[in-house]
């Protein structure tokens, strides 16, 4: 049974699969857009949200929320740059389009995340 199990494990062991998710969530904030995995998006468009939200009460707090979880560069691109952009907005701040391209070697389902 898979009760109160959350989340997708991609086959990895939980410090691969953490730093994996890390690294994807750092590319998106700096590249703005990503195409990925259509699971791989659905699983880290929450966690960013999140962090876009931190990101826009725009205090001190905030910025060290950010640096707890981020780098230094990905952290201050997402508090000066983003989390201003969407103060009015009161959430959904990713959109996943998924593409008719497949993956090559296990056609998996390819899919872009970007900003709003």
């Amino acid at each position: 049974m898979r009760h109160l199990s959350r989340g997708r494990k991609f086959g990895r062991k939980k410090g691969d699969r953490v730093s994996f998710r890390n690294g994807l969530l750092n590319n998106l904030i700096l590249a703005g857009r990503v195409e990925t995995t259509e699971a791989r998006a659905k699983e880290i468009r929450p966690r960013l949200e999140k962090l876009v939200t931190i990101a826009r009460k725009n205090n001190l707090s905030a910025l060290r929320l950010l640096l707890r979880s981020l780098p230094q560069e990905t952290a201050y691109k997402l508090y000066h740059e983003i989390g201003p952009r969407y103060l009015k907005r009161p959430g959904g701040y990713l959109r996943i389009v998924k593409t008719a391209s497949r993956r090559k070697r296990d056609a998996a389902a390819k899919a872009i995340i970007e900003f709003v």
